[in-house]
């Protein structure tokens, strides 16, 4: 069938001739982030973002997603500051405006030479359509983009060549990137591979070279190490393997010292090994025995935090770990039998342990340190839509994206919040189609732009263009609209709303695949491709077990009792739509969604909730333009009261019963006049009252920091008295803790709406 002319842009958010950024209010703003000793770690005075976005929004723009050095500054009317010499000043971007327009120019200049649209309005469109969602924290790409994009298209930014690679279009083979800038690194998941080798290309030396590129560029990625020789295994030059142990460490310490994006990002490292690996249990109780460690040297009195001594001294800290199991494995572990572990070289059996065994030593590591994770690898594989270019071995450091070797994925998320009205209680189903579809396009006019850290990477991703849309604020989403997050509802909804998100992913690449033809190696995985859409279409039908194709475990489909209809029957479409367009003209994408923890972009846009995750609290604190904090109400309780049918003044009741007063009028024992009759001024009662909205407990609103030493000297409370961590100015005064209790649940909360 002959290729189509290019793709259509509706436009529903914006209009012809009006500027996006128009449809929010701009302020500016300062930025300060600190360490928790007060120490500065970044500022910025004045940047410029809208007023409807939150302290911790303006924070992260500001601070991580700014340009900081190599930007054309501009004075108030929008003429180039130049120096005595008339060169034109350069400095960092000052406005999420400058950030966000840099992002949908370079799609739309990128989209429009590859041949993408159909006309030059379809462009626009799509350059106003993004600006809007980006202004309005409906979406947000993955943070390298922010990072990268268009920093030479909008700003002209050059620097030497730094090892990346492409694809040239006009030849499909991979060539060495000319400069650092002018092709963007936009992705944020990577998988490599690594060979059994110490020093040569692609080896375990090599590795760790092409880690370090990426984490510089803000990057994550993740490796399966189960080809390298286990402990004791012949060398071809005589003697023994140290065994993957030893290289591991080499690579935490590598990871270590990298600053993801070059900010204060950790860097992301996903490290996986099989579980027939001879080395196996070492692996799993790698990080358990470290933290033992770290334990004993914070006895010892060195500090407890993170980022000190005791962390920073022992191993394992960098990385995520999983182990990869199989059907096989499973079945030895329900059946109590034993389990081999073979060499990597000769596939011979070097040890033999219980199943059971290694199962029980994965939950109990997991249990003490949260590692390792567990991939079920048979699972995964009757999934794979490409496995006649070999199994999925490992995904990236989060574990959203899972794909063949020397591959990237490049993620967005939307909002999912931004999508549904309150007043109503209805989720826009049309706009976010529009989303989804508009998502998709950005994530591949990404991979035509992009440049990679190996020439492997490069021609895999070429040749897959593997996408991850995804979404966050589910959690939310459910509590506004009244909804358990653990309940058949709950999960009925977030199937649909998954469902959806992926059938229309899937259809906008394969009607991308009748402008520009599908992903090079779908020729070669078109059956089994084929195969694993017809399932998720079975799955959005709820459809019998029996129908579907190579699965070995029981498929979980959409409820149809506990799903809205009208949600349902769009996923259903959408997923008719992708096979029966898949069908004529194939996939521009061999993936096109994953759902990331978005703990950045997350917060960017101002989500409660972060990736699929319900809510962590009902009471938080909010982050002021000024410094400081303030106590407030989970801003999803209001709206999911609302949702169940209580009134305005119930709502206002509970919201005070959760995050309490605030204030010391009118509570029960600790109030202003108790606390002047037994000796504070006023002065010092009112400087409590100030701390009130701030503190999680009654006690550190009378901590010396907050009332001062002089006040304690004159109620006879000496230094070392108050130093001590358990010091409590309240019951020194003389109020019980029974006392103390009831004033803190009204003046503080009970942090739950239990009671």
């Amino acid at each position: 069938m002959g290729k189509a002319t290019g793709l259509r842009i509706t436009r529903l958010f914006t209009k012809p001739g009006e500027d996006p950024f128009d449809s929010v209010t701009w302020g500016t703003r300062d930025s300060r982030i600190t360490n928790p000793d007060g120490s500065v770690v970044f500022e910025m005075k004045d940047a410029e973002v809208p007023t409807s976005w939150s302290q911790v929004a303006a924070d992260i723009m500001v601070s991580k997603y700014l340009r900081k050095a190599g930007v054309p500054q501009f004075d108030e009317s929008g003429e180039p500051i130049r120096d005595e010499e008339g060169r034109i000043v350069l400095g960092p971007e000052r406005s999420a405006r400058q950030v966000i327009k840099r992002l949908t120019s370079t799609w739309r200049w990128w989209g429009e030479r590859s041949g993408y649209f159909a006309s030059e309005a379809d462009a626009h469109a799509f350059e106003d359509e993004l600006s809007y969602m980006l202004v309005n924290q409906m979406a947000a790409p993955n943070s390298p983009q922010w990072f990268n994009t268009g920093l030479h298209h909008a700003y002209g930014l050059t620097g030497p060549a730094q090892g990346f690679w492409y694809v040239d279009p006009a030849t499909g083979r991979a060539v060495p990137s000319p400069d650092s800038y002018s092709r963007p690194a936009p992705h944020a998941c990577f998988i490599q591979s690594i060979e059994d080798d110490l020093v040569n290309e692609g080896g375990i030396m090599d590795l760790w070279v092409r880690e370090a590129r990426l984490f510089k560029f803000g990057a994550g990625t993740g490796t399966n190490f189960s080809r390298i020789r286990a402990e004791n295994e012949s060398l071809s030059g005589g003697g023994r393997s140290s065994g993957v142990m030893s290289f591991l460490r080499i690579g935490d310490r590598a990871a270590g010292a990298i600053k993801s994006g070059g900010t204060t990002r950790r860097a992301a490292k996903m490290v996986i090994l099989d579980i027939d690996h001879p080395d196996i249990e070492e692996f799993i109780n790698w990080k358990k025995g470290e933290e033992e460690k770290v334990r004993a040297l914070i006895a010892a009195g060195y500090p407890s935090d993170f980022n000190g001594e005791a962390y920073q001294t022992v191993a394992g800290q960098n990385a995520n770990n999983s182990v990869r199991v199989s059907n096989e494995f499973v079945r030895a572990v329900l059946d109590d039998t034993d389990w081999h572990l073979t060499a990597r070289t000769t596939g011979r059996v070097m040890r033999t342990v219980p199943a059971r065994r290694l199962w029980r030593e994965i939950a109990e590591a997991a249990w003490a340190c949260a590692d390792p994770g567990v991939q079920f690898h048979t699972t995964i594989n009757e999934w794979h839509t490409c496995p006649a270019d070999g199994p999925i071995r490992a995904s990236n450091p989060c574990s959203e994206y899972m794909f063949l070797d020397n591959t990237a994925c490049n993620l967005a998320s939307l909002n999912l919040g931004s999508f549904f009205d309150d007043d109503s209680g209805t989720f826009n189903i049309e706009t976010y189609q529009h989303a989804i579809r508009l998502w998709t396009m950005v994530l591949d006019v990404s991979v035509t732009m992009a440049h990679f850290p190996s020439r492997e990477i490069a021609q895999g991703s070429y040749d897959y263009r593997t996408l991850g849309l995804g979404y966050a604020n589910l959690g939310s989403l459910l509590m506004r609209s009244g909804i358990a997050y653990d309940s058949d509802e709950g999960r009925a909804i977030a199937a649909a709303l998954t469902a959806l998100l992926t059938g229309v992913a899937y259809a906008t690449s394969a009607e991308m695949a009748s402008v520009l033809g599908p992903f090079p190696r779908f020729p070669e995985n078109r059956t089994d491709m084929l195969r694993v859409i017809r399932n998720h279409r079975r799955a959005a039908y709820d459809s019998p077990q029996e129908e579907y194709e190579g699965v070995s475990h029981r498929v979980v489909g959409t409820d149809p009792l506990y799903c809205p209809g009208a949600l349902l029957e769009a996923a259903q479409r959408a997923w008719d739509s992708a096979l029966d367009l898949g069908e004529q003209y194939g996939y521009r994408n061999a993936q096109t969604t994953c759902l990331a923890p978005t703990g950045t972009i997350g917060l960017q846009m101002d989500c409660d909730t972060t990736g699929v995750e319900p809510d962590f609290a009902l009471v938080k604190f909010k982050k002021l333009a000024g410094g400081g904090y303030f106590k407030i109400a989970n801003q999803s309780i209001d709206p999911a009261l609302r949702s169940l049918g209580y009134s305005a003044e119930e709502r206002s009741e509970i919201v005070r019963y959760v995050v309490g007063t605030m204030a010391l009028e009118g509570a029960p024992h600790v109030n202003r006049s108790a606390l002047v009759s037994l000796g504070l001024t006023d002065g010092e009662v009112d400087a409590v009252e100030r701390a009130l909205p701030g503190v999680f407990e009654l006690r550190y609103a009378f901590s010396p920091y907050v009332i001062g030493e002089d006040a304690l000297a004159r109620l006879g409370v000496g230094e070392a008295a108050w130093k001590q961590p358990a010091f409590d100015l309240l019951r020194y005064l003389g109020f019980t803790d029974e006392q103390i209790r009831e004033a803190g649940d009204h003046i503080c909360g009970r942090q739950t709406i239990e009671g």
